[in-house]
């Protein structure tokens, strides 16, 4: 059985050439592919674990790009889905490989939680993020202050020294803003987090200057969504999807809570989740009045 491979030449190749995203993106291409070999075979997920040994569980981890991989294991994954061709082997064994490597934010192993990884390699590789945030300004928007202050709040016995880290890791993340490729942010923001003054009033009138001035580039889209609207689609909490350069790749609904996150990947939850985020941008205010708004809140501001 042999994989198509999209327009550009191997995955491998293609992946190196792009934006560095740490291991994300090739463990959810490898992880896909493997998935598209079992299902073609009509190999149980359960099946699969017994002939490599690892619960039917870790199967389905590895499949949705969420851990790493054993050579070893993707060599046997292979003969048992009956892939002979070299060329192919070597091209699956290349994205294990890079699954493998170490992205930037290991180095802040000691503040980023496991459920978090997956979601900066996304982050990092993403051609578009959509999403709305209910109580802070989005972490790709928010300044060095803000941040500060946001982490504080969610880390109320952290030192100082530890504070810091998460807060320099936040700004690590928001270079890719401003790299050759970056993503197309598109946010929803409720008015509510625009209006709370998170870190006291100073701090809070820099962030709403530096929301503006982002409003300025030209891969950002922010939406207010104001107290007018009322109700909406979200209500319950923050809600982020990312969407993938490679084609293959399903978009992903990251939920993030207080103290973990989830990654719905069921289709229909999927669509539910899109559908959301479209609902979102038709009831908030249109992009255009975006800088208006700022401004207001700005005059406003004590």
């Amino acid at each position: 059985m042999r994989i198509t491979e999209a327009p550009g030449g191997p995955p491998h190749r293609r992946l190196s050439e792009s934006r560095p995203s740490g291991p994300a993106v090739p463990r959810m291409v490898l992880g896909e592919r493997l998935r598209r070999l079992r299902e073609a075979q009509y190999i149980s997920r359960r099946e699969a674990g017994e002939s490599i040994r690892v619960p039917e569980a870790q199967v389905d981890r590895m499949e949705r790009g969420h851990t790493g991989f054993h050579e070893r294991d993707v060599t046997d994954l292979l003969s048992i889905y009956g892939v002979t061709d070299p060329a192919e082997r070597d091209t699956m064994l290349a994205l294990a490989a890079q699954a493998n490597v170490p992205a930037w934010w290991h180095a802040y192993g000691d503040v980023v939680p496991d459920w978090l990884h997956t979601y900066l390699g996304l982050e990092q590789a993403a051609s578009v993020i959509r999403g709305y945030e209910v109580q802070f300004v989005p972490g790709l928007l928010q300044t060095r202050e803000y941040a500060r202050a946001v982490v504080a709040l969610g880390h109320p016995d952290a030192t100082e020294a530890q504070l810091q880290r998460r807060v320099e890791l936040r700004m690590h993340r928001q270079r890719v803003l401003y790299g050759p490729r970056p993503p197309h942010l598109w946010a929803v923001i409720d008015e509510a987090a625009l209006r709370r003054p998170v870190g006291g009033a100073e701090t809070m009138r820099g962030q709403l200057r530096h929301l503006i001035a982002a409003c300025e580039m030209p891969h950002v889209t922010v939406h207010v969504m104001p107290f007018a609207a009322g109700g909406h689609a979200a209500a319950g909490g923050p809600v982020t999807l990312v969407r993938l350069p490679e084609r293959e790749l399903p978009d992903v609904i990251y939920l993030e809570q207080l103290i973990g996150a989830s990654y719905p990947a069921e289709r229909d939850d999927v669509e539910h989740y899109r559908h959301v985020i479209d609902r979102l941008v038709t009831d908030a205010a249109p992009s255009s009045s975006t800088r208006a708004i700022l401004l207001g809140l700005l005059e406003d501001s004590p």
